[in-house]
């Protein structure tokens, strides 16, 4: 399972909000919305979130390996 948990510690340490992301980069809300509820979001997205928070893919998202037991 692809998490985006890492985006939101991410985003406090950078000291960016929701709202700047929305207002001053142009991210749409629906696309926050989907990273919030770990949906799909697409690489161009996870590149973009990368780009404005100048950090690597781990720092936005994680694979989690959800077991079969």
């Amino acid at each position: 399972m692809i998490s985006f948990a890492p985006l939101w510690d991410t985003l406090k340490k950078k000291e960016i909000s929701q709202y700047q992301l929305i207002h001053f980069y142009g991210v749409s809300a629906g696309q926050l919305s989907r990273l919030r509820a770990n949906h799909y979001v697409s690489t161009h997205t996870i590149d973009r979130l990368c780009e404005i928070l100048d950090c690597n893919i781990e720092d936005v998202i994680v694979y989690k390996k959800i077991s079969n037991s």
